[in-house]
């Protein structure tokens, strides 16, 4: 009889049986089931918080990724760590895709995703662990969800005029680089990244005088962000123009020109080699040099158009400056040297349109039917070299429509740290300048939220999924809290400060990251993006709920691009 129990108790195995359906499918599955599946993927949620939760807000302290050849990168840009570590776990790395998703989506709230998505988890651990099944929470983290993204459609401050409101533009952007970057660079950087985007912005109809928000046009391809390896970060500015990485070709050809003529064109001023594969073939040495002779003329005539019409354009104290997409050769070169003309060979298409945008004119693609209208004008151009490398300028515009940041540093990873700051900073003031809207930072609205959803539980919310309603205002709060730690204040006594002022205000309080202490975003300036919070609130809840529904994680999927194992007979 011991030996039947002992046989029976070995049969029927929980364990086993639990597994048995991936089991009998594939024997050679690995599986975690039920209650050991959550426990593994909120403790990967769990584990990406506490890397990137030291990193938010404007006092987060920063980290350095050290490559396998010794690259250095020194960010506290969530999106930055996210695509830069090696994430192994399958959960914690679809929590990064999330999260870089929502970057480039909207351009910041990285490091906020993935903190309100570990945290989500977190709080329904404490309610599954005493046995509450993980539908109730979802459905309480549905409609809280959606009750959060009412209150953020009445808590978001409404502006006639952002693209003219400059003074909002600049704390906008104050508030997204002081989180990426040194108070006083950041600072500094602010009035460039709002000039940059006012630069680009226009109306899609010229005629319209009143464009709505939705009307216009904000292309931030045409910010060239530009770097050179020299002097401070400090000395980063903005070139109402362009710079462009390369100079030319000639020591004899000017360095500087003034009120310049810009002639941008495609046009081949070298020997051509032919479409299909041709060959020559010569009876006698006169043959040969008749070719030559031939095809120099070619090009010397479309060379002497260029110059003729420069003559006939250029009155005293103007140059002419051409931008070619195509090759120059060496005499062509010193032709247009001895002419005083600055010719630039082989500029890059992207540099080519936001010439056009920056200085006005059209691109030229022949020599026969060169037009006055088809200058464009820039009040300086001139040439800058650092060792080998050399940048020409294009400056003074009148009306453009295309800039330049030009990042300064002395290292690569204070550059490289900069350039991703920047295009945050330039999504955040576009995000503005379309939504028409922000929304009081500082974790303002995260208390506000709380508050309203413990009302909501009271009122709006019946039976079980109450749970779910109160776990999501407890997540919430993790956006002050961390605020707070990161700044080296007590994480319960600000917490409770800020929910009694704002109990007693009654309007939006966030959290001074200087002094610990409650303030009025709208007096300090801290403004947070509209998007960005409606983005992260969808994503993330939908992200925990996926991953509090998942009751086995499986490894039995068939070897991606692997050839098929062979069937039976085979």
């Amino acid at each position: 009889r011991g030996c039947v129990a002992a046989d029976f108790e070995r049969r029927w195995d929980p364990k086993a049986t639990m597994a048995a359906p991936t089991k009998l499918v594939n024997p050679n599955a690995e599986v975690v089931a039920k209650s050991q599946a959550l426990a593994v993927n909120v403790a990967a949620a769990k584990g990406l918080q506490q890397v990137l939760k030291s990193n938010l807000g404007p006092r987060g302290t920063l980290k350095m990724l050290v490559g396998g050849a010794g690259q250095i990168k020194i960010t506290k840009d969530g999106k930055v760590l996210l695509g830069e570590m090696q994430i192994q776990h399958p959960t914690a790395a679809m929590i990064a895709r999330t999260a870089t998703a929502q970057d480039d989506i909207t351009g910041d709230g990285t490091t906020t995703s993935v903190l309100l998505t570990g945290e989500l988890l977190k709080q329904a651990e404490r309610y599954l662990t005493e046995g509450l099944h993980p539908r109730v929470i979802a459905d309480g983290f549905d409609a809280a969800r959606d009750h959060v993204l009412d209150l953020l459609e009445s808590f978001k401050i409404d502006i006639r005029d952002p693209l003219n409101d400059r003074e909002l533009l600049i704390n906008v952007a104050r508030t997204c680089l002081r989180t990426k970057l040194a108070p006083e660079l950041a600072d500094q950087l602010t009035e460039s990244v709002v000039d940059a985007v006012q630069c680009v912005a226009h109306p899609r109809d010229e005629m319209n005088p009143n464009p709505t928000p939705t009307d216009l046009d904000i292309d931030l391809h045409m910010v060239e962000i530009m770097h050179m390896r020299h002097q401070s970060a400090h000395d980063t500015r903005l070139v109402r123009g362009l710079v462009m990485d390369h100079g030319t070709r000639h020591p004899d050809m000017p360095t500087m020109l003034e009120n310049c003529h810009i002639m941008i064109c495609n046009v081949s001023f070298e020997y051509e080699k032919t479409e299909v594969n041709s060959s020559f073939m010569f009876s006698n040495a006169e043959d040969r040099e008749k070719l030559v002779e031939s095809e120099r003329r070619f090009t010397d005539q479309k060379v002497r158009q260029v110059i003729e019409f420069k003559r006939s354009v250029c009155r005293d104290n103007e140059g002419f400056v051409i931008v070619n997409q195509k090759g120059i050769d060496p005499l062509s070169l010193d032709m247009f040297a001895k002419e005083g003309i600055i010719a630039l060979r082989r500029a890059k298409r992207r540099n080519m349109e936001r010439l056009m945008l920056a200085c006005g004119g059209t691109p030229m693609n022949s020599t026969d039917d060169l037009d006055r209208t088809c200058l464009g004008y820039a009040g300086r151009v001139y040439e800058q070299a650092l060792g080998d490398d050399k940048f020409t300028f294009v400056e003074d515009v009148r009306h453009a429509r295309s800039c330049t940041l030009l990042i300064k540093g002395p290292n690569d990873y204070t550059i490289a740290q900069i350039k991703d700051a920047v295009r945050d900073g330039l999504r955040a003031v576009k995000n503005v300048i379309i939504d028409g809207s922000v929304v009081p930072g500082g974790g303002a609205f995260e208390v506000a939220a709380a508050e309203s959803l413990m009302q909501f539980k009271r009122a709006g919310v019946r039976g079980r999924a109450k749970i779910g309603v109160q776990a999501f205002a407890d997540a919430l709060l993790i956006v002050p809290k961390v605020l707070a730690e990161n700044s080296g204040f007590d994480v319960q006594e600000s917490l409770i400060q800020l929910e009694e002022e704002h109990r007693n205000r009654g309007a939006a309080v966030g959290l001074d990251v200087n002094s610990g202490e409650p303030m009025l975003p709208e007096q300090e300036g801290i403004w947070d993006s509209y998007i960005v919070k409606r983005q992260c609130l969808h994503l993330c809840t939908i992200l925990a709920t996926q991953i509090l529904l998942v009751d086995e994680v499986m490894r039995a999927g068939a070897q991606m691009g692997g050839a098929p194992p062979p069937g039976p007979g085979m």
